[in-house]
Formats: C-alpha cells, sequence, structure tokens
C-alpha cells in the first residue's frame, strides 16, 4: 500500500471487533491512526482518545487534532478493511469529491430503508449515505457544529455537509453487511426526520435558504421545466444573476462555454463553490448588482444574462436592467422568470425577500425604457396559483410543505407539455425573453 502520511483515520472500535490487524496494516502505510471505543482498550499502536466515551465525542477529539489532509471515519461495527479505506481516502485525494462513502452491496430490509430516507432527506446523490465509512476533507469536516453523542452524529453529520452542497462521492465495497441494532435504526431514522421537519441543518439563520433548499429537492421536475426554458434561449456565455443555491446554475452549465454565478449573499457564495468545485467554467462570483465591477464584467463578452425569481428581489430593478445593457454583447439576451400577480403577494414572498409581484405590463416598463425590445412574454405555471394564494395569504405560511412540493412536481412534466401548447391567460408567474436593442 502507498505511504499515506498526509491521512488521519478514527477508529471506533465496538467490544467485540478484532482491530489490530487493520490498525498495523494502516499504522505501517503511514496514516495517522485514532483509536476510540469499549473495544480499543488494549490496542496497541495508534493514538488512543482516551476520554472519548461516545461516538460523537471521539469525533470532537479527532477533527480538533488531526494532522492529515484526509480524515476517514471508520466504524468497525462493519468489517471494513484498509483496502476500502484507501480507496475511499482517494477518491477525495483525486479532488473528485469533499465526501466519499462506502457503497455497501445488497442491504437487509433495515439498512435499506434507512439508505433511502436519509437520501430523501439530504438529496446527496449516493446510494448509501450512512455506510459507517467516511473520506472526509479535514477542513470540511471541521466546520459544522455537532452537538450529537452517539451514533446519531453520523447523520448530523452527513445532513450538514450536505446543507453545505459539498460533492459527495462513493466506492463499491465489497463486506458482508451488518445491520444496526432495531433500537439503532429507529434512533437514525428519528433524527433523519426530525432534520427533515424541525431541527436546523446548515448551522445558519438564513430563512430563505430552507424554501430554495426545500424546492430544490422536493421539485425536481419543476426545475427541470425551468431550465428548459432558460437553454432554449441562452447563448454560450451566461451571467446568472442571483445564483443562489444554483439550482438553475446546474441546468445551464451542461454545454456551455462560460456560466458566471453572481450572488449577493457570502453564504451562498461558498455553497456555489462547493458545488461547483471541479467544473471551471463555472465561476461563482460574491457582489450586489447594485456594485457589481461592470467594466470587468463587460470583458467577459456576455450573451446571456438570466434572473429566475431575482428582479423581485432588487429595490432597483429598473436600475439593474440599465446595468445589464452595459454588460451585455450586442443583440444579448436577458431571460427573466419572475413571481406575477400582485394579489398573490403574501408570507411566503416575505419569507424570501421579495418586493413585489409582477404584472405584464410592470415587466415591459422597467425593460423597454431602459434598452431592450421584448421579444417573449409568456404566462407560466397556472395551477400553481392556488397553492400560493392559499398557504402564502391565507394561512400566512412562510414556507412550501413538503409534500405539496413533491404532490406538485409530479404534476409539472404534465404542466410543461400542457403549457408549451396553449398561451395561458394568466399565471403564477411570467416568462420573458429579450434583446439588447
Amino acid at each position: 500500500m502507498p505511504p499515506q502520511s498526509s491521512r488521519s483515520v478514527l477508529l471506533w472500535v465496538p467490544p467485540d471487533a478484532q482491530a489490530q490487524g487493520l490498525l498495523d496494516t494502516l499504522a505501517s502505510s503511514g496514516a495517522e491512526v485514532l483509536t476510540a471505543g469499549p473495544g480499543a482498550q488494549g490496542l496497541s499502536g495508534g493514538r488512543s482518545l482516551t476520554g472519548a466515551a461516545s461516538r460523537g465525542a471521539a469525533l470532537e477529539a479527532a477533527r480538533a487534532t488531526a494532522k492529515g489532509e484526509v480524515m476517514v471515519l471508520v466504524d468497525l461495527a462493519q468489517p471494513y478493511g484498509a483496502g476500502q479505506i484507501d480507496a475511499a481516502a482517494r477518491l477525495v485525494e483525486r479532488d473528485e469529491a469533499e465526501v466519499a462513502t462506502a457503497r455497501r452491496g445488497e442491504l437487509p430490509l433495515g439498512e435499506r430503508a434507512l439508505a433511502q430516507l436519509a437520501r430523501r432527506v439530504t438529496d446527496v446523490e449516493v446510494q448509501d449515505p450512512l455506510p459507517g465509512l467516511w473520506a472526509v476533507r479535514t477542513s470540511v469536516l471541521r466546520e459544522p457544529s455537532l452537538s450529537s453523542e452517539g451514533a446519531e452524529v453520523d447523520v448530523e453529520l452527513l445532513v450538514k455537509l450536505a446543507a453545505q452542497r459539498y460533492r459527495f462521492g462513493e466506492v463499491p465495497v465489497d463486506v458482508v453487511v451488518r445491520t444496526r441494532p432495531p433500537a439503532e435504526l429507529w434512533s437514525l431514522s428519528r433524527r433523519l426526520v426530525a432534520y427533515a421537519t424541525t431541527l436546523n441543518d446548515t448551522d445558519n439563520s438564513h430563512e430563505g435558504y430552507n424554501t430554495l433548499a426545500r424546492m430544490e429537492a422536493g421539485a425536481p421536475n419543476y426545475n427541470t421545466w425551468l431550465g428548459e426554458r432558460f437553454n432554449a434561449h441562452a447563448g454560450r456565455r451566461v451571467l446568472e444573476i442571483g445564483a443562489g443555491i444554483g439550482t438553475i446554475t446546474s441546468l445551464l452549465a451542461k454545454g456551455r462555454e462560460q456560466v458566471t454565478a453572481l450572488e449577493v449573499d457570502e453564504f451562498y457564495v461558498k455553497r456555489l463553490k462547493n458545488r461547483f468545485r471541479g467544473m471551471p467554467h463555472v465561476k461563482p462570483y460574491l457582489s450586489d448588482v447594485a456594485i457589481a465591477d461592470w467594466q470587468a464584467l463587460r470583458k467577459e463578452h456576455f450573451d446571456t444574462i438570466v434572473l429566475s425569481n431575482v428582479l423581485e428581489h432588487i429595490p432597483d430593478d429598473a436600475g439593474a436592467v440599465r446595468r445589464f445593457a452595459q454588460v451585455l454583447e450586442p443583440g444579448g439576451r436577458v431571460l427573466i422568470l419572475v413571481p406575477a400577480l400582485p394579489v398573490l403577494f403574501g408570507a411566503l414572498d416575505e419569507a424570501v425577500g421579495h418586493f413585489r409581484r409582477y404584472t405584464p405590463k410592470m415587466l415591459r416598463d422597467v425593460l423597454e425604457p431602459n434598452g431592450f425590445t421584448v421579444e417573449r412574454l409568456e404566462w407560466m405555471n397556472l395551477l400553481g396559483i392556488p397553492g400560493w394564494l392559499v398557504n402564502g395569504r391565507l394561512l400566512g405560511r412562510r414556507a412550501m410543505p413538503p409534500l405539496q412540493l413533491r404532490l406538485y412536481d409530479q404534476l409539472a412534466p404534465y404542466l410543461a407539455r400542457a403549457e408549451s401548447k396553449v398561451s395561458l391567460p394568466v399565471g403564477m408567474s411570467l416568462f420573458c425573453v429579450a434583446r439588447l436593442g
């Protein structure tokens, strides 16, 4: 096995685990080995985290003192070996992910149900999110605030790293899967449900973040629909204003020469950088529209500017449009999706920072006096009106219930086909294509 001096490995050793041979192999490869757990007593070699009586305490001690650039967390309740630990660590070392998990083979029913629940709650694109073997970039592992003590710390870590939009990867491993005890499966499942409903999963107070994340995870078909509308009119070099967590950015990025994702909030820019690391043509850019360096942006030769539910967040929308005209190439286009119908304005709009909802005339009056010719202006999403009206105006909710989102999302492909064939008389949104000049 090649030298692994840039790695730290935390072995959590249950009472019946045989860990000495694994510890010796890891130590001989140059890895820093830390041990904890009831079965760690009597092991020779490595660094024992004495006093760490729980999984959570062991992780806290390890991430505070680990010397390696990559840290591998191993629960030896599953019989993992040195080769599997090496494979997970290499995925992170090759910069293919910040978090790498093992993908065990055929899972027993309880483990399979837990994995499905974890994927649903976190929206990570790995099949086995809680396998007991993780490799994580150490700097990333040190970021989230963790409070769990027992095995639930794995759930807390998973949820919080997923919320930061770090890249997850997985490596297949050949291991005899040991099912967790029923009480542990139940405890982990309860904690996942709690994060899906009541607990804060983001270590932040950004109310709008939870709405954006819920919209992305709960409405993939709807987001694909929006992406298709934008992609049908976007050019090769795109400036996206107000990229948020990157939902539309990810749909625009495919096959384009450059996508610059402008976002005013450093909280979101950090997540954009995490999400699009390894995609150099996607460039997160921190700035307010009002103070952006438009002269520098002009040199990027953008042929398209995209605003997906963003213009309504800008106090001086007309001033912003004038700046867009300065940065676009001649004949370039601005593609705009905005919430429509001022009568729908309510608590949902307030929660995500809307200043207004538009009528067709309001949108034309912002664009046409400031250098743009409206080529297309269409209503979208007729069936979204009742849900927004009831939740935001009548019930005063500040976030859409997840179940409603998922039910609506099942209808999105049919709505997309229907609305492509007819001209709607009204809708919850307006989609606009406007050309400079």
